[in-house]
């Protein structure tokens, strides 16, 4: 492969590159390692990633003692921080199987402000400090008086706790996780903002840092309804790509938010929450259709998806189903699909931006979602295959920090789906996660490496390539060599996974070696 510039050049065969040898600048011998087109993670929250990285990461505690140990901990080596903020607790998996309370935060943190988000980011438990800093929190929708707040409560309680922190331990967030994502191969992300989420002072500082830096290009997705003109400008000047992201639609089934047709197995007296019903979800994508920007939506839930599929379609009726569907207008999550919802997806060219990460943590007869839906709902979830086949494009991404910035595994989630039925083969799942990326920001030249495409690639310590699909009948086909099917490594799991060596972005190397 030749690069020149920010692009790739030429690629071709061993012997014709040694006649661009001689004229290049820097000659680069691989030794047999792979090299790929750089992933693209569809759906990540940086500033959130970098302070999991480097600070109050609950994702991998064990209980209720251990999270509040780790809580005295760190709150003693950082005293001046102004708010203590924690990542990724799962009460799900805990023997006490519950939250930690606001006394138990209160006497752990030394009466400071402590904002610890759960695993899905959808709620959050808290310190009587961090609520002193929001008035009136006790009168918002979501508010409990000794649990995790939800819904508003917990959006303005996050909100405060961003806000408190310094410029400093921002940029230092947000560096790390760009620092993370190129050290795993991930040559571009897609941050979903929104005023609920980050703010705009987070996002701005975000775009204006991943500008002057080497590293991964962060496209920004504004998680804000769009109702008129002045509106799309606002989000434009912003610097957003798109009104999409984590404009809520409902919630997370962990927290039960997520908006059911049918009521929670385990909380029968619930259906979740619906933020936006199919005139709101019109309502944006019309006058985001007619601003020429691309809308999109954070839905979860068999209820909302369809709210959101609705409202899709009520906007093609308005200004032109043409027009929508050139937009490439995207669902995030799309989690709980139905054949007509699938159906909906491929007639309106939705892109369903989804998180197979999900599925490996969740899934199964004995996990979080069985437990919530029951095990013939939780069967249903995450059904990639039904996608691709109705010609659904797929866009993988973590959610990162709810899932760890960790593409191979990603596609391995995808390719070894805990139901079997949902499995697509490692290539489209590799596909979805490079290429994809790019589609679903409208470039259809890049995530490939041939002549012209942006040079974003990665080099990577990997061992036998060969060919996963989850069908015999296309296994007995595509595994024989005259098929040509190129392989990948071995996603089996158990099996190593690839390590990265080198990751290169607009033709500038932004990592080298591996990581601990």
């Amino acid at each position: 492969m030749v690069v020149e510039g920010d692009r790739v050049a030429w690629v071709g065969s061993e012997g014709a590159a040694d006649g661009f040898a001689d004229a290049a600048d820097e000659t680069v011998h691989l030794e047999g390692a792979l090299v790929t087109p750089a992933f693209t993670d569809a759906h990540v929250h940086l500033t959130a990633t970098g302070l999991a990285l480097t600070g109050l990461d609950l994702s991998g505690v064990a209980g209720l003692a251990d999270a509040l140990a780790l809580v005295r901990a760190y709150a003693a080596v950082h005293p001046a921080d102004r708010v203590l903020i924690g990542q990724g607790y799962d009460e799900t998996g805990w023997p006490e199987g519950r939250a930690p309370t606001r006394a138990e935060l209160d006497e752990a943190a030394g009466g400071r402000p402590i904002y610890l988000t759960r695993v899905d980011a959808h709620s959050a438990a808290v310190s009587t400090a961090l609520l002193d800093l929001v008035p009136g929190v006790a009168d918002r929708d979501g508010f409990a008086a000794d649990g995790p707040l939800a819904r508003d409560a917990h959006h303005a309680v996050r909100r405060a706790a961003y806000a408190a922190m310094s410029p400093a331990q921002r940029a230092a967030a947000q560096g790390a996780a760009l620092d993370r994502a190129a050290a795993v191969g991930i040559g571009s992300v897609h941050e979903c903002a929104g005023p609920d989420i980050s703010g705009a002072d987070d996002f701005a500082a975000l775009l204006a840092l991943a500008a002057e830096r080497p590293g991964p290009r962060v496209t920004g997705y504004w998680g804000e309804a769009v109702t008129d003109p002045e509106d799309a400008r606002r989000v434009r000047a912003l610097g957003a790509f798109g009104a999409a992201g984590d404009l809520c639609a409902d919630g997370s089934l962990g927290s039960r938010t997520a908006h059911l047709t049918l009521p929670y197995a385990d909380r029968p007296g619930t259906c979740g929450n619906g933020y936006l019903d199919a005139e709101a979800v019109a309502a944006h994508v019309a006058a985001c259709t007619e601003a020429g920007l691309q809308a999109g939506f954070h839905a979860i839930g068999d209820a909302a998806v369809a709210a959101v599929a609705a409202g899709v379609r009520a906007a093609a009726e308005r200004v032109g189903l043409e027009r929508v569907r050139a937009l490439r207008h995207r669902v995030e999550h799309a989690e709980m699909l139905t054949p007509e919802t699938v159906a909906a997806f491929a007639e309106l060219a939705l892109t369903a931006s989804v998180q197979p990460a999900f599925d490996a943590a969740w899934g199964g007869e004995d996990g979080m979602y069985a437990r919530r839906l029951g095990a013939e709902r939780a069967r249903t979830l995450n059904p990639y295959a039904a996608l691709l086949r109705a010609g659904v494009p797929l866009a993988l991404g973590s959610d990162a920090p709810v899932t760890p910035l960790d593409p191979w595994r990603t596609v391995q989630a995808a390719a070894f789906h805990r139901t079997p039925e949902h499995r697509v083969s490692a290539r489209a799942a590799f596909t979805a996660h490079t290429r994809g990326g790019w589609r679903a920001i409208g470039r259809d030249d890049a995530g490939v490496l041939m002549p012209g495409a942006p040079a974003d690639y990665a080099v990577w310590a990997a061992g036998d390539l060969v060919v996963q699909v989850p069908d015999e009948r296309i296994a007995n086909w595509s595994t024989d060599p005259r098929s040509g099917t190129p392989g990948l490594p071995d996603l089996t799991p158990g099996a190593g996974l690839p390590v990265c060596l080198r990751t290169v972005v607009a033709g500038n190397t932004v990592h080298t070696g591996p990581i601990g």
